[in-house]
């Protein structure tokens, strides 16, 4: 087997030695293979992938960012065609945007021995505005069939020259070559940060250049028409990778966001020094970073407005002197008043004034109009700076790498967080979209330090149900649930952001053919209680009749089927959100004329250093069985130090839910 596998490497290795990458200049061979030999599970490949950046002085608009695109796919059946159809985003600001042109793109077939070319066309191509902020550019290849092979080049022209995409190196599926390039001129500073588990060396090297200068002007014979150049010769670098055979980083549960570990290259402007001018830095050090963010006009600024909003905070809290009164009734008020318009930032865009008077605004009006209120009041308040999920961790001081603002209040019992975007949080109960490690808290006199997110009080949810069971196999009853903290949060937001019906469908679906009746939700709106769930449902085939006896889970439909940590190996944190705890009594009444001949035996497991347990407990008589069981996950974030603990912990506690009672006819 190793033999053989050493010789498919040597092959392919050698092949792609010999590959064209030239655009159009598709093989056969890429045609005719039916899967990536390193990864058979691929649905598609990489052939080739390169990224040409670089900064281009135009005499009338100044720098630009400039960047070339080329990339070559290889689809290996119908699960890989999601690769035919691609997005690109264009960020604009005012009348700044970002612009695509010089796009290409065809599709290669194998027909008959010969090969088929088909060249995208306009009604392939769409283009949208995704947001205020943001137009989308997508297209669609035509004539896709297993075995394709795909290829696009475009070019992207930014005048956000200092806002540089992240070279990304790894993919959810293999990459075959690819190559990529950055190149700067000596008047820009730009910061390297790597990230992820694959080992990238760029190549560095000076090169000259130089700006072309043309100047107009009228004069000479008649006062015709002169031209006249002259060159400004400059030293540029240029950094580049080169890398084969790059193996596909494939999402798993309980990640946070895949591309916090995805192996890439982070470009920052660290600052510019350009000629007869001094050196303007743009982020050094944190110190440096938040300097900027506060005292930027739609951050810092918009926290000294208090006019728009003193009558109304005067009546809310004039009879109030307790300052956690104070703050949950401000809290309460903000999250009533104005309502989230979608986007999120860390800066307001028509500032908290306007937002206040419109009752609508995005996440940095209303957060910041928030702590604005609480210091008003007299509370120690101060914005929070924080990057979501999507966003990614901010390893290395970064402008970009905090993208969301939310309110922190500092007390002798440590920082209370607020988030009042989210009209079903709490305080110290986050959305989940903020749940992302750490936040950067800053002050007034524009210090800051850092503080963990994650909630430290458990999220629970108690289950109880009474069941009754017939000989057939049958099951109805009766089924409540209490969830507290994020667990009740998160409902909320499922429950009440949806059509009733299409909750229940989804609710029965979930259980596979279970009918449910009679469901009711109380404090659905009132955050300060749990929330309950309560239904009746009836559940055909919940027991194996066999001969006399009847085989079932006491957990039921409940019981955990599979466990969610398949890989050998995991090399990132396995982050749960929260700590949580499930809890679940459950009553199963016997069928009449049946008696209990086994039951399964009492257990407990724990994982090292209390990360997480389960407890397991049966009791029966002739009439009925008694079920309690408990799981807890008592930490957020999981290192992957314990993934073999955590992966066989899951493993133990679903084989003890699959253990069934045995009933037998007297």
């Amino acid at each position: 087997m190793k033999t053989t596998t050493l010789l498919l490497s040597l092959c392919f290795s050698i092949s792609a030695l010999a590959q064209n990458y030239d655009f159009g200049k598709v093989s056969k061979e890429e045609l005719e293979e039916k899967f990536n030999p390193l990864d058979t599970s691929a649905n598609a490949t990489y052939l080739y992938k390169n990224r040409r950046a670089y900064l281009k002085y135009d005499q009338n608009l100044g720098f630009q960012l400039i960047t070339d695109i080329h990339e070559r796919i290889k689809i290996y059946n119908q699960d890989g065609f999601d690769y035919a159809t691609s997005q690109v985003e264009l960020y604009k600001s005012g009348s700044d945007q970002e612009k695509l042109s010089s796009l290409k793109a065809n599709t290669y077939n194998l027909i008959d021995g010969k090969i088929e070319e088909t060249k995208l066309d306009k009604n392939g191509i769409f283009k949208t505005e995704l947001s205020k902020y943001y137009n989308e550019t997508k297209f669609t290849m035509p004539n896709i069939k297993e075995g394709s092979v795909i290829e696009y080049k475009y070019t992207i022209a930014s005048p956000f020259y200092w806002n540089v995409d992240d070279f990304v190196f790894q993919h959810a599926i293999p990459v075959r070559k690819l190559e990529a390039s950055f190149e700067t001129p000596e008047y820009f500073n730009f910061k390297l940060n790597t990230k992820g588990y694959l080992m990238v060396t760029p190549k560095v090297e000076a090169k000259s250049d130089k700006i072309t200068f043309t100047s107009t002007g009228y004069g000479g014979i008649g006062g015709a028409k002169t031209s006249s150049t002259s060159n400004l010769d400059y030293i540029k670098t240029i950094t580049s990778y080169n890398l084969s055979d790059i193996p596909a980083l494939k999402d798993e549960p309980y990640v946070n966001n895949i591309g916090n570990y995805r192996s890439a290259i982070q470009y920052e402007l660290s600052y510019t020094k350009f000629p007869d001018s001094p050196i303007k830095y743009y982020s050094t050090q944190w110190e440096d970073v938040v300097k900027t963010i506060y005292e930027s006009s739609s951050f810092g600024t918009e926290l000294d407005k208090t006019g728009y909003f003193e009558s109304d905070i005067d009546a809310l809290i004039s009879s109030v002197s307790e300052p956690i009164t104070r703050a949950s009734l401000i809290f309460n008020f903000v999250k009533t008043k104005v309502k989230w318009n979608n986007y999120i930032g860390k800066y307001t865009d028509g500032g908290v004034r306007k937002a206040y008077k419109d009752q609508v605004g995005n996440v940095a009006e209303i957060n910041l109009m928030l702590t604005a209120m609480l210091r008003y009041a007299g509370l120690n308040a101060n914005p929070v700076l924080v990057s979501t999920r999507q966003n990614g961790i901010p390893l290395f001081p970064t402008l970009d790498g905090y993208n969301y603002v939310i309110s922190g209040i500092e007390t002798e019992q440590g920082v209370v967080l607020l988030d009042a975007s989210n009209k079903y949080s709490l305080p110290n109960i986050l959305p989940s979209r903020v749940l992302n490690w750490e936040g950067r808290i800053i002050r007034k006199d524009k210090s800051s330090s850092t503080i963990s997110l994650y909630p430290n009080q458990p999220s629970k949810n108690t289950i109880a149900m009474m069941a009754n069971l017939d000989g057939n196999g049958n099951l109805e009853g009766n089924y409540r649930s209490v969830k507290t903290n994020h667990d009740a949060m998160i409902y909320r937001e499922n429950y009440l952001e949806i059509d009733k019906t299409q909750f229940l469908e989804n609710l029965e679906n979930k259980y596979k053919g279970m009918e449910i009746s009679d469901y009711e939700v109380k404090n659905d709106y009132d955050l300060s209680e749990p929330i309950t769930e309560t239904y009746k449902f009836s559940l055909e085939s919940q027991a194996d009749v066999i001969g006399d006896k009847l085989y079932f889970s006491p957990m039921l439909f409940l019981k955990t089927n599979e466990n969610p940590f398949k890989l050998e190996k995991r090399e990132f944190p396995v982050d749960f959100g929260s700590p949580h705890e499930t809890s679940y009594r459950i009553i199963i009444n016997l069928p009449e004329g049946y008696k209990i001949e086994s039951m399964p035996e009492a257990s407990a497991l724990m994982m090292p250093d209390n990360l997480a347990e389960f407890k397991y407990y049966l009791s029966g008589n002739e009439k009925s069985i008694q079920v309690i069981v408990s799981t807890k996950i008592n930490e957020s974030i999981i290192s992957p130090m314990y993934y073999d603990s955590l992966k066989e912990y899951f493993n133990k506690f679903i084989e003890k839910e699959a253990e069934q009672i045995i009933l037998t006819k007297i």
